[in-house]
This record gives structure tokens, sequence and C-alpha cells, in this order.
């Protein structure tokens, strides 16, 4: 089990890298407030957490 979880970390760590090395920091804001949406299940956040990503992928 630890070793799933440090699994788990370290691909959210990558992945946090990735969209700071694409986006900078309005694709973190974006996909913090995304994140935050889904886990408290509050549409308004995710809704503008995702329509920021969106905004990012159509530039």
């Amino acid at each position: 089990m630890p070793f799933v979880a440090v699994a788990v970390a370290a691909l959210a760590v990558g992945f946090e890298a990735l969209v700071q090395w694409k986006w900078g920091a309005m694709g973190i804001v974006a996909f913090v407030a995304l994140t935050i949406g889904v886990k408290s299940k509050n549409v308004a956040i995710g809704g503008i957490g995702a329509v920021i990503l969106v905004m990012l992928l159509a530039q």
C-alpha cells in the first residue's frame, strides 16, 4: 500500500510539473481550481478551472 501512495504522489508531482512547463502559472491555478471543485463537488469552482484550462488549450 505505501508503494501505491508514493507512486500516485510521484505521478501527481510529474503532472503538475508538466502543466507548469506547458501552460505556466495560470495552468497550475486552473488545475488546482478544477481539482478543488471536483473534490468538494462545487460546480462553480470546477467550472471556472475547466474554462481556464480550455482557454489555455485553445491558444
